[in-house]
C-alpha cells in the first residue's frame, strides 16, 4: 500500500472555475458612469446630432451603426450643402464617432477620405464663428427700463442682472439653487457647483457686489421674496395667474427672455443669445480697464488667452491707428 498522505499530480490539480459573462443589467451602473465622462450639455448635443444622422441614414436605407466612411462623407457633404456651419459639422462628426466607440466599432471619421472631405468643407465655407452681441451695461439698463413691475418682471430682472454680474452661462444660471447663494455684507457669493471648466465638480465661488447702478443683489432678493422661494431652484417658470412653479427654467428659456427684453428695448433680438450676459460682462469689464486676471476670477476661465477676442472688441476704437486722420 502506498503512503496515505501521498497524493498524485492529478489530485493536486485545481478544478477549472467556470466563469460567466457579466449580465447586461450589471453593467448599467458602469455604463452610466461612462456616459458621465461628457458634460451634460455635450451629451444632449451629441444625442441630437446622432438622431439627425440616424434620420439621414433611415431616409436612404443606409446603416448608421456601424457606418462606413462613404456614408459619413455623404452626410457631412449634405450638411455643408444645407449651409451648416463648419463648427456644427465638426460636432456632428464627433458625436457619430463617439457613438461608434461606445458600441465598440471603429469610428468612420478616421478614414482618410472623410478627413479630406472635412478639409474641403473647411476651405469652402470657412471656420469663422458667428458671435452674438454682448449685452454690456447700457444694454442691460435699456432692457431693465422696459421691465413690468410683475412677478415675471421681478424674475427677469434678477435673471438678467445675476447672469450679467456673475458672468454665468445660461446652463449655470438655471442650475442655481437657493443653497448656492451666500448673502454677505458686501453682496452675495454664488457657489458654482459645476461648470464647463469644472466638469469634476470641485466647485467655485463668484462674488457679486451690491452695486450702485444696476444693483443685482437687491433684484435677486426682491425676486426670491416675491416668489416665496426659500429652497430649491432660484429661477423658475411662472404659470397662469402668476403662479411660481417648482421646476427650473430651461437654458432655452434664458435665451428667449434675453431676446424678448432686447426687442422691448428696441434692440435687434436676433443678435443676442443666452451667452450675451456673460459676454457682456467680460466686454464691459475689459473696456473699463479691469485687470484680465480679475475678470477671470468672475468668469472662471482657466486660460487668459480665452479673453483675447473679448479684449480686442472692447478696445477696438481705443488708440485706433487712424484716429488722428479719419
Amino acid at each position: 500500500m502506498g503512503d496515505p498522505e501521498a497524493t498524485s499530480d492529478e489530485s493536486k490539480a485545481v478544478a477549472p472555475v467556470e466563469r460567466t459573462i457579466c449580465p447586461a443589467a450589471s453593467l448599467a451602473p458602469a455604463a452610466a458612469y461612462a456616459a458621465a465622462e461628457k458634460a451634460n450639455a455635450t451629451r444632449l448635443a451629441y444625442r441630437s446630432d446622432w438622431q439627425d444622422f440616424v434620420r439621414f441614414c433611415d431616409a436612404r436605407e443606409l446603416a448608421a451603426l456601424p457606418a462606413t466612411a462613404a456614408i459619413l462623407a455623404t452626410y457631412i457633404a449634405a450638411l455643408a450643402d444645407k449651409g451648416r456651419k463648419y463648427s456644427t459639422i465638426r460636432r456632428r462628426v464627433a458625436a457619430i464617432a463617439y457613438a461608434h466607440r461606445l458600441k465598440g466599432f471603429e469610428p468612420p471619421d478616421q478614414a482618410e477620405f472623410v478627413k479630406r472631405v472635412l478639409r474641403g468643407i473647411r476651405n469652402t465655407i470657412g471656420v469663422a464663428v458667428v458671435r452674438k452681441a454682448p449685452a454690456v451695461a447700457k444694454t442691460i439698463a435699456a432692457m431693465l427700463r422696459k421691465l413690468p413691475d410683475t412677478i415675471i418682471g421681478k424674475r427677469d430682472r434678477a435673471l438678467l442682472l445675476i447672469g450679467f454680474a456673475a458672468a454665468r452661462r445660461r446652463s449655470e444660471l438655471v442650475a442655481l439653487d437657493v443653497a448656492d447663494l451666500e448673502f454677505v455684507d458686501a453682496g452675495v457669493i454664488v457657489h458654482v457647483r459645476r461648470s464647463k471648466t469644472d466638469q469634476e465638480g470641485r466647485g467655485e465661488i463668484v462674488a457679486v457686489p451690491h452695486g450702485k447702478r444696476l444693483q443685482p443683489v437687491a433684484a435677486l432678493r426682491e425676486w426670491l421674496a416675491a416668489a416665496g422661494i426659500t429652497s430649491g431652484p432660484v429661477f423658475r417658470p411662472i404659470g397662469k395667474g402668476g403662479r411660481v412653479l417648482s421646476s427650473r427654467l430651461s437654458g432655452r428659456s434664458v435665451a428667449d427672455i434675453i431676446k424678448r427684453h432686447a426687442a422691448a428695448a428696441k434692440l435687434d433680438p436676433a443678435i443676442f443669445s443666452g451667452h450675451s450676459l456673460r459676454a457682456g460682462f467680460v466686454t464691459q469689464a475689459l473696456a473699463d480697464g479691469a485687470d484680465p486676471f480679475a475678470v477671470m476670477n468672475i468668469t472662471l476661465h482657466r486660460d487668459i488667452s480665452t479673453l483675447r477676442d473679448y479684449d480686442r472688441r472692447a478696445k477696438a476704437f481705443k488708440n485706433h491707428a487712424g484716429g488722428k486722420f479719419l
